[in-house]
């Protein structure tokens, strides 16, 4: 910073001292470090450490004015580990990026059930900040709801640049008039973002969803990597909408079902989690995502990691997909025939009363 600029600033004398005073404290912290006779460096601690100027400091100055503060409802996010969970957290970024989930799309595109753009692995793009409180007294973990600004900020975005991709989907939606329309279209779109920025976004979003997977799930701790991921998983795909699985969520903490549940948790752990199972396997969402409740049901099962092919091919074996009815070729040209047969018959009749009618 140079003097003109000081000027400028209405530096009083007393911060003038202060910001000297800091950057002679500051040169001579990195004369020691680089001096010879120092000792070796300690290692770098893993907790994220923020830097500022010396002028930052005193004058109260952002280090980089275009960068804000993360709000603390995000907070939680920044401070998450990946040791924290007993999976790679890498991995479940693959899983959810993967054609079988949600795939990657580096432009906005429409939610296929609700029209909602969404970018990336499918982060939501205009969700607003929710409240969603901890009803389970003896769960201490709280659910994390922020915006979708606040997580794309979270995920070192430039929030200028959300407004602009939402008016650009906003465009094309329009111009396509159908859902429809727009998603055979998605391919052949600009991208909006590069591909490190919707990692970032699925990173924030994938640990925004084990975050509340943990205040779903009050064992969520004891639970294997697998499961952990599962339920991360649904978390992920579902959202606020998970609340409506009511008989999946009280297996999971122990808590008495409903008669609707095909099995009863038993004191065997084999039959405890298939009842787990099971509940899922029950719902609308598993028969109309066969192949992606399929991957994430099976690793449900606690001797997943023993054969992973194994445990997908029992539960593929049981979930069947929507039978759609759909009237065969011979069927419709034998309908078509008996239609046909009835019109002539009917001319025909018509035919022959008018001829009786003439000859009368």
């Amino acid at each position: 910073m140079t003097l003109s600029q000081l000027s400028r600033m209405r530096v009083t004398p007393r911060q003038l001292s202060l910001l000297l005073f800091a950057v002679v404290a500051a040169s001579w912290a990195v004369g020691q470090t680089a001096s010879p006779a120092a000792g070796p460096a300690e290692p770098a601690s893993e907790a994220r450490t923020l830097t500022f100027s010396p002028a930052s400091i005193v004058l109260g100055i952002p280090a980089n004015p275009e960068a804000s503060a993360a709000p603390l409802s995000v907070q939680p996010l920044l401070d998450f580990r990946d040791s924290e969970v007993k999976f790679s957290l890498t991995d479940l970024m693959s899983l959810l990026s993967d054609h079988r989930h949600e795939g990657w799309v580096l432009a906005a595109y429409p939610d296929p059930k609700t029209g909602r753009p969404l970018i990336g692995a499918g982060f939501s793009l205009d969700l607003p900040e929710r409240q969603h409180p901890q009803s389970d007294p003896l769960n201490s973990h709280s659910f994390v709801e922020p915006s979708s600004a606040e997580l794309w900020q979270a995920a070192g975005l430039d929030p200028v640049q959300l407004p602009q991709v939402l008016e650009q989907f906003n465009d094309k939606l329009a111009t396509w008039q159908t859902i429809r329309r727009s998603r055979r279209r998605i391919w052949s779109l600009d991208p909006q973002i590069t591909d490190d920025q919707a990692s970032n976004l699925l990173r924030i979003a994938a640990i925004q969803a084990i975050e509340n997977a943990r205040a779903y799930c009050r064992n969520f701790d004891e639970l294997t990597g697998p499961q952990q991921m599962a339920l991360s998983q649904l978390v992920y795909q579902m959202g606020v909408n998970l609340e409506e699985f009511g008989n999946f969520l009280n297996l999971m903490n122990n808590e008495p079902v409903a008669v609707s549940a095909l099995t009863t948790p038993t004191a065997d752990d084999n039959d405890y989690w298939q009842a787990v199972q099971h509940s899922l396997m029950q719902s609308q969402w598993a028969r109309l995502y066969r192949v992606r409740a399929i991957a994430v049901i099976a690793m449900l099962d606690p001797q997943y990691l023993d054969d992973p092919a194994a445990s997908e091919h029992r539960i593929a074996a049981v979930l069947r997909p929507i039978a759609h009815r759909r009237r065969s070729r011979a069927a419709l040209r034998a309908a078509s025939y008996r239609g046909h047969h009835r019109a002539g018959s009917t001319i025909a009749k018509k035919t022959q009363s008018t001829h009786g009618k003439q000859k009368a």
